[in-house]
């Protein structure tokens, strides 16, 4: 566990200041230049259909090299950043290339503004020219989204100001977050630890650790709880503004159109969560009986259970991956080899890195990178194949050489391949159980991180809700933020958990919440979660004939609605039905979790 991977980006730049990042820098700068002086010279919206098309295209190519190339940068400087919160010269980049990605915002608001106005013609352009019709899903979009745009003036201001706004006050919630540490005494020995290792300490076998853990974890919390008050306070502050002026009729509108889906669908799905409660609090009533307690506390709803002793290395842990994912699909298998074999992965826990795991997508390269903050449990190995999930999701965009404003994947999309991996793991580990005890312990590990996808995003979800409405009102202090997610807690966990010991700082440490762009950064799992689920059953009864479709599904999941990339496998997500049919998946595994 001491020799855990570092990711490698030396690939892409050689260097933060080297000559090449500069060079990559001032192209970007170049093409947004170009893109600028082309949409300045468009012609006017009632001129010549071919001449319009024409232009139409041309702006499309150049955004996409454009959007290319700042990406890749952009994940190469968060490479440093995410990793050691106090590289000085890596923070400098960042802020320096943010400059670059207002620069990026305002052009690419100025082309949908431009492609609002072109609306009424719109339909009689995108057959005049092969660039359009490869992209008509995206120029249809921005079209509709066009009509949600301030003025051009407004929209500039409004990017230039997110770096010292919005952007800002998140940046300062990753900073204090990663760089917080506790000293905590574990196994006779008293340890500086990273709040990510001391929260990963919720799966210890020991109930004393885990508490001891808990009350630490609140402490610290508690110390810097006014800051990161204040900085919840301006990114949703902001959002509640921008949206006001944009003409959002409320907070879940722009994120249900980011996420192209619809209310209907969004509360099929809600509705299908709640009825399902029950289920949940008969595993959390369960599992409080296997450990002796009435009521489970907090700390309590990650203890493991059954056979525990399994641990897995690194090593272990490429090996039953790689083997398991070749099992569905051999493709996924060898990207899986790569991403082991060319240091994708930052795997170490360490003071100044985030915590959490993510994966990011490097464009040009076409490669992307994973960070997790692995401690060897069967919890964090399903977290290693949920990220490889997101990097496939890439590489089947990447083979099918889709362009960036082809690859614009809304987040309840984004989780589908993830889930899946994450799936076919925990369904590997299961089948392979030989005594009850083991399953136990499995089905245990499963069905606690299905229970924060369906019962604590629920949570979460109705936590973003009131806050974004109090918000509106007044500042909100660090006693309302606590109370609010108390009371949402409550509200989902209902009997389930010991109301005494429930997580009201759950908001301190969620980074989603300080999102500058995207709000409700949680019903989209539960989306993934129970999508995934239905796409796995229909897996299971299709075989190795599902999997073409599946990765042309994934290569496509930015050139179209939810509810039509549904259809094509007979989903209808705008039925509860399909989502209740999802969900008796997962009670099934909880009816013999509280059988064994």
């Amino acid at each position: 566990m001491t020799q855990l991977p570092h990711w490698d980006v030396s690939n892409v730049y050689p260097g933060l200041d080297s000559p090449e990042l500069e060079a990559a820098i001032a192209e970007v700068g170049a093409q947004i230049d170009a893109l600028d002086r082309l949409i300045a010279a468009a012609p006017a919206p009632d001129a010549p259909a071919p001449a319009l098309a024409a232009q139409v295209a041309a702006a499309v190519e150049q955004v996409n090299a454009a959007v290319d190339l700042a990406e890749t940068i952009r994940s190469y400087i968060a490479a440093f950043v995410t990793t050691d919160s106090r590289d000085a010269l890596a923070k400098k980049k960042l802020s320096e290339f943010e400059q670059m990605m207002v620069r990026v915002q305002q052009v690419t608001t100025r082309l949908q503004a431009w492609i609002g106005r072109l609306a009424p013609r719109l339909e009689e352009l995108l057959p005049l020219h092969p660039t359009c019709q490869a992209h008509a899903f995206a120029l249809r979009e921005m079209a509709e989204q066009a009509r949600y745009m301030m003025s051009e003036a407004e929209e500039s201001l409004a990017a230039e100001l997110s770096l010292s706004g919005a952007n800002a006050w998140g940046k300062l919630q990753g900073t204090v977050t990663s760089q917080l540490s506790v000293d905590f005494e574990l196994d006779g020995v008293v340890q500086s630890l990273p709040m990510p290792a001391l929260i990963n300490l919720r799966t210890h076998p020991d109930e004393a650790v885990r508490r001891r853990a808990y009350d630490a974890e609140n402490k610290a919390w508690d110390s810097v709880r006014e800051s990161l008050a204040a900085a919840l306070n301006g990114v949703k502050g902001t959002t509640n503004t921008l949206d006001r002026r944009r003409g959002r009729t409320d907070a879940l509108h722009a994120p249900l159109d980011t996420a192209r889906m619809d209310r209907a669908t969004l509360q099929a799905m809600l509705d299908a969560m709640a009825a399902s409660f029950p289920a949940f609090r008969r595993y959390f009533a369960a599992k409080a009986r296997r450990l002796g307690k009435e009521k489970l506390a907090w700390w309590d709803l990650f203890a493991p259970l059954g056979k525990t002793e399994q641990r897995y290395s690194w090593q272990e842990t490429q090996a039953f991956v790689v083997a398991n994912f070749a099992t569905f699909s051999e493709d996924l298998a060898e990207l899986a080899t790569r991403a082991f074999d060319e240091h994708w992965i930052d795997a170490e826990q360490r003071t100044g890195k985030r915590g959490g795991a993510f994966c990011m997508g490097l464009p040009t390269v076409k490669e992307s990178r994973i960070l997790t903050n692995f401690d060897g449990s069967l919890d964090q190995v399903s977290t290693v194949a949920h990220e490889l999930g997101h990097a496939f999701h890439n590489e089947c965009a990447f083979q099918a050489d889709k362009t960036m404003l082809q690859t614009q994947t809304p987040m309840t999309l984004a989780e589908t391949a993830s889930i899946m991996c994450e799936t076919i793991i925990t369904e590997a580990v299961l089948a392979r159980a030989t005594d009850p005890d083991e399953e136990l312990a499995i089905l245990e590990n499963m069905l606690s991180g299905q229970a924060q996808v369906i019962v604590d995003i629920y949570s979460r979800y109705l936590f973003e809700q009131e806050v974004l409405v109090r918000r509106a009102q007044s500042e909100l202090t660090a006693d309302e933020l606590c109370d609010i997610m108390r009371r949402a807690q409550e509200a989902t966990y209902g009997e389930g958990l010991d109301s005494r010991y429930l997580q009201p700082y759950m908001w301190t440490w969620k980074p989603h919440y300080y999102s500058s762009y995207l709000s409700f950064y949680n019903f989209p799992y539960a989306f993934g979660l129970l999508f995934a689920t239905g796409l796995y059953a229909i897996y299971q009864q299709r075989g190795a004939d599902f999997v073409d479709d599946y990765k042309a599904l994934l290569a496509a999941t930015g050139e179209a609605p939810a509810a039509e990339l549904a259809a094509r496998f007979g989903i209808d997500l705008r039925s509860q039905q399909f989502w209740a049919d999802s969900l008796a998946v997962i009670e099934r595994r909880i009816d013999r979790y509280c059988a064994i």
